[in-house]
This record gives structure tokens, sequence and C-alpha cells, in this order.
């Protein structure tokens, strides 16, 4: 759907707007903007928020934020999502990449896109990206209270806060993958529970001697694994770091510790023949021409082969061994790095939600967007799109319903 298409929808239901409350619980990315396609359609929504208004949106990005992808076709799209991929292909056929490029210039927030495809304000701040949409909201009713539950009535809903209680036609839940799962405690929804995603892995193995040390271009094995494009790891204090060690520990989010990983470092290739060629050279500086020089002395370490040796003297077997470490390096994972996630893995099960209205299945009038659901993507803007196009998935829904 178009800017224009936006415009056009938006005018006619504005004409037949009714006065039903509208309750938005979460003032992040999600809440926000869904908060803002309500208000330009005649509602006037209340936001509630004990913090700071749309804060979330200040550390993305790396505090530029990063604010979308450059995959302007929403099959590929939602490829990117380990958990939501089918439940997004008709949120992201009613709003995309395009649309949400055109939303942010409609409210003055002009974006390019980098080699790598992520989609930035040209402006390069997450600041000023929540200036000009909490400018967007003014009119709009904001409450800053903790919300401790919802409650269904008869007609209704009852959301009580830590300071009173307040009654709404419609209430839209947008609290986040960090928010507090508790508000749900009165309703009979099933909510599988957050664990860290796109986060630092802890491994076995010590990595401290080269903890900083990157390497480009790897390709990680193994049949889950086996669709993933080559990446960069780093290596830290704690173990294995990097945008390839953040995808594998999305799509591993929920498996069990401790599992191994197995990294080609370097394509196959000759070793006899290097050596050949190269046989007075020192072996650590035989390797350091496909690897850091320092990861390659932390391998002839590991292996207890001298560093200085010459290349002559490495008989088959030390090769072999040599050889195995760059072509199938082992790691073992023992646990995630705390409280070092990008975003979460779980909340509201995906069955629980109409994916065309973003609509409880069970409660009417009760929606949900963000990253409140059990919907997670990948480094690179997916997460904010996944927060853009249901939050307008869900105001076209309420907008068409009343």
């Amino acid at each position: 759907m178009t800017l224009k298409t936006l415009k056009w929808y938006f005018c006619m239901v504005q004409e037949s707007i009714s006065n039903k409350s509208v309750a938005i619980i979460g003032s992040g990315p999600a809440g926000c903007v869904c908060a803002k396609f309500l208000k330009d359609s005649g509602f006037c929504p209340t936001i509630f928020d004990k913090g700071k208004y749309l804060r979330t949106i200040l550390p993305t990005g790396g505090g530029r934020c990063n604010l979308a992808n450059a995959e302007f076709d929403f099959k590929n799209l939602t490829q990117n999502y380990p958990r939501g991929e089918k439940f997004l292909y008709s949120v992201f056929s009613k709003f995309g990449t395009e649309d949400t490029i055109q939303f942010f210039k409609q409210i003055g927030v002009e974006t390019y896109i980098q080699e790598d495809n992520r989609i930035f304000p040209k402006s390069n701040s997450a600041k000023d990206v929540q200036e000009k949409l909490l400018k967007t909201l003014k009119g709009c009713n904001f409450i800053s209270e903790k919300v401790l539950s919802i409650e269904k009535f008869d007609n209704c809903y009852k959301i009580t806060t830590n300071k009173s209680s307040y009654a709404f036609d419609v209430v839209i839940v947008s609290t986040g993958g960090h928010g507090d799962f508790n508000i749900f405690n009165k309703l009979d929804l099933k909510i599988n529970p957050p664990t860290q995603a796109l986060v630092g892995l802890v491994t076995k193995e010590d990595f401290s001697k080269i903890s900083g040390v990157s390497i480009k271009n790897i390709k990680i094995c193994g049949k889950e694994l086996k669709n993933l494009e080559n990446g960069d790891i780093i290596f830290t204090h704690k173990g294995i770091s990097g945008p390839l060690i953040y995808k594998i520990s999305s799509i591993f989010a929920r498996k069990g510790m401790p599992y191994k990983l197995v990294f080609q470092l370097v394509k196959n290739f000759d070793f006899q023949t290097e050596l050949n060629k190269n046989s007075h050279k020192e072996i650590k500086n035989l390797i350091g021409q496909f690897v850091p020089k320092s990861f390659a002395e932390f391998v002839l370490e590991d292996l207890n082969i001298e560093k200085d040796t010459p290349c002559h003297k490495i008989t088959a077997k030390l090769r072999d061994k040599i050889y195995n470490k760059l072509t199938a390096f082992e790691v073992t994972v023992i646990s995630k790095v705390p409280d070092g996630e990008v975003v979460t893995c779980g909340g509201i099960d995906l069955k629980e939600v109409n994916s065309k209205t973003m609509e409880s299945k069970k409660y009417p009038n009760l929606y949900f967007c963000g990253e409140v659901l059990d919907i997670d993507g990948f480094c690179g803007g997916f997460n904010l799109q996944n927060c853009w196009s249901t939050a307008f998935v869900v105001a076209q829904s309420v907008c068409t319903k009343f």
C-alpha cells in the first residue's frame, strides 16, 4: 500500500469514525506508530506507559535508528524472521518496506539505503526520529502509569494500573519483548516464555587471548544452518559474537545447551602445496595469509605447535591437524551472554492472533502489535519493520471495524 493509498484509506474511514475509546499499552515504536495512524483517522487513543515515550527506539542501529531493510519483495522479507515468517505474509502485503519509507518521509524523516541494504534516516539520529514521531501524537492522551492487568468484561476492557482503573472499548497491546507479561494473567492467552535472541554466545573454549579478533566471510556448517549466508564472527572474552553469531543465536534461540557449532574459516585449499611453495616460511606466517595472524598463533598454540616452525618441518600429521582447524573449527556453546540480547524470542503465541487483523481470536477488540508477539527477525531493520507493519494492520482493522 503506497502513501497515496494510505491517505485515501484514512480519509475514507475518517468520515465514519465512531466514538469508541481506544487504549494503547506501551509507547514503543509499534504503539506510537499505531497511535499516529489512529489519530489521523479521527480516533483519540490513550497511551499508557510508565517510562519515557518512545525511549526504546533510541539505542536502535547504534543510535542511528535502522528503520528498515531494503528488501521490497514482501515474500522475501518474511524469510528474515526465524519466528513469524508465514504469519507476516499477510501483514507485509499490506504494509511493506516502501510504505515505511513513505511514512517516515511524510513525518519529515528522509531516509537513505546503505550498501548492506539497511535503511537509516539521513540525520543518522534515532533522537530525531523519536522527536518527529512524538510530534505527530499531539492531541493523544498519555497516562504515565504502570499497567498491572487487563480484564475482559461484557462490553469493555478494564485496565488496572498502579494508581487507578480505566474502561476502554478497544485495547491494543504493544509492550514489546521485554514487557511485563503478567498483565495478561486475567486472560486465557498462550504466551511463549521470552528468551534471548540476537545475542553473543558463551563457549566452553577460552578465547580471551584473541578477544576482539574478527574473521570475515566464513561459512557455518550443518544441516540446520545450511541456508545461512557467509558472515563475520568476532571472538570475545566470553566466547563468540558478530553478525553471523547473532543469526545463529536467533535460529537456535530455543535450542538446548550445550550444542556444537562448526565453522569453515578457510575455503578448501591444497595445504600441502602451500607448505611446499613456502617451505622456509614460518608456519605462523603461512597460516596468517588466510586468517588474522593472532588467530593463527592461537590455533598453533592450541595444537602445541611452535609458531616459528619452518613449513618444511610440518609433518603430514601436523598438516592435517592445522587444516582441520581451519576448515572445520569447532566450538561448544554453553550459554548466552547475560543481558546481551538485541531482541527477545517469545511473546503472544501467533495461534492466538488473526494475522489479517492482529486481533485476538478469543477476545474481540483486543489487538497486538510489535515485539509483544512471538515474532523476531535478524539484525538489519527487520524487527522495526515488524513494528511498523503490525501497527498499521491494527489501525486499519480498528478503523474498518468501527
